[in-house]
């Protein structure tokens, strides 16, 4: 079955409308785990930190994904607003992150489709390739991308290092230790946001990995929804549960690799 003839076959459309309670959640997500984890780095408990700080960074994901594809409900400054500030806290050009997440969409897998790269590793080859991976997203960004996109990178780069700088300059420790943690994770992308939903799906592309066990979808905060984001990207994450559900309904007989 083509993904055409899946778009005609679930419906889908009203998934992507927002209620004011959904579009606050999806704009606020990052925030418990943010104050949670700084507060327990402030009085130097970074083991206890940790775990929240994971949480942040995969929310903060998942909310700088659902801008991607304009999918956070709100208007387009505060869509921008919000990868800008997610590019100093997670510090990386998300703008960068954007333009070569939708050539993802656009040529999955192919030789043109940079973030899928490590979707051709093993598993470690990908995490070996993690600081590459940051390397290229912004390399890639700078030649091809138009002059917005190149606008917007500088723009991040200049006020992560900034950022950086007033962090190490006047010893704020929280900070640093939260920057160490950003950076790892950000090394650990290519692993976890493409080898793990995409290895071995190299015969239908769009057709990546996805999870069905209640809890892991849980504490994955539904990021791993991949096969359903691939197939209606317009949908945002919040919705991806019910979205799964409509899949299975209507097309009980899909394929359907389990991601973990």
């Amino acid at each position: 079955m083509t993904q055409e003839e899946i778009l005609k076959r679930v419906e889908w459309k009203d998934l992507r409308r927002l209620s004011v309670k959904e579009m606050l959640v999806e704009n606020n997500l990052t925030i418990p785990w943010a104050l949670s984890s700084w507060i327990l780095a402030y009085f130097e408990y970074y083991l206890l930190a940790l775990p929240f700080s994971t949480f942040f960074f995969l929310t903060a994901l998942r909310q700088v994904h659902n801008g991607f594809h304009n999918s956070l409900g709100t208007n387009k400054f505060l869509t921008w607003s919000s990868l800008y500030l997610n590019s100093i806290l997670m510090m990386v050009s998300i703008h960068a992150v954007k333009l070569n997440h939708l050539r993802h969409h656009k040529y999955c897998l192919s030789d043109e489709d940079q973030e899928g790269k490590s979707a051709h590793m093993t598993w470690y080859g990908a995490i070996l390739y993690g600081p590459i991976h940051i390397f290229k997203i912004h390399q890639i960004t700078w030649k091809i991308g138009n002059k917005k996109y190149r606008k917007n990178m500088v723009l991040e780069l200049i006020s992560i290092v900034i950022f950086a700088s007033l962090a190490i300059y006047f010893n704020i420790h929280w900070l640093i230790y939260h920057m160490i943690i950003m950076v790892l994770g950000e090394f650990l992308m290519s692993f976890f946001a493409v080898w793990t939903v995409h290895h071995d799906t190299h015969d239908n592309p769009n057709f990546a990995r996805t999870q069905r066990s209640g809890w892991k979808n849980k504490i994955t905060f539904s990021m791993f929804y991949h096969l359903e984001h691939h197939l209606f990207p317009a949908v945002p994450t919040i919705k991806l549960p019910e979205l799964a559900q409509r899949i299975d309904k209507v097309i009980p007989e899909m394929d359907k690799k389990q991601t973990f």
